[in-house]
C-alpha cells in the first residue's frame, strides 16, 4: 500500500504564496497519478490538480488554473502544491491522493483515487 503525508499548511495574507508538499512511502512504484483536492467548511471535496507519474503534464481546475502548480518534489517521492496569489476563497483542507491503477479517465474525481493523505490546512486571510 502507499501511504500519503501533506504538509506546509499554514495561515497566510491574501496575495501570498505557499507550497505544500505530499511525502509518498510504502509502495510508490506501483502509483500511476497523484492528485490534490481540497475541502472548505459546508463545501464538497473539490479538485485541485493532478500529475500522472509517468511523465504526463499537470492539469487544474479552473478555479486555480494560472495560480497553482503541481510539480515533481526535489525529495524522493514527493510531489508538490505551489500555491500564488492565494485568495480567503482558497481556504481549505487540502489533502493528497494516489491512484495505482492507469486510467483514460481525467483525474478529476476523488472516487478515482486509492489513497489519500490526512490534510493539512490552508487558511488565508483578507
Amino acid at each position: 500500500q502507499v501511504q500519503l503525508v501533506e504538509s506546509g499548511g499554514r495561515l497566510v495574507q491574501a496575495g501570498d504564496s505557499l507550497k505544500l508538499s505530499c511525502a509518498a512511502s510504502g509502495r510508490t512504484l506501483d502509483s500511476f497519478a497523484m492528485g490534490w483536492f481540497r475541502q472548505a467548511p459546508g463545501k464538497e471535496r473539490e479538485f485541485v490538480g493532478a500529475i500522472t507519474l509517468g511523465g504526463g503534464r499537470p492539469f487544474y481546475a479552473d478555479s486555480v488554473k494560472g495560480r497553482f502548480t503541481i510539480s515533481r518534489g526535489n525529495a524522493n517521492n514527493t510531489v508538490d502544491l505551489e500555491m500564488n496569489s492565494l485568495q480567503p476563497e482558497d481556504t481549505a483542507v487540502y489533502y493528497c491522493a494516489a491512484r495505482t491503477k492507469p486510467t483514460l479517465s481525467v483525474l478529476a474525481r476523488s472516487t478515482l483515487y486509492d489513497y489519500w493523505g490526512q490534510g493539512t490546512q490552508v487558511t488565508v486571510s483578507s
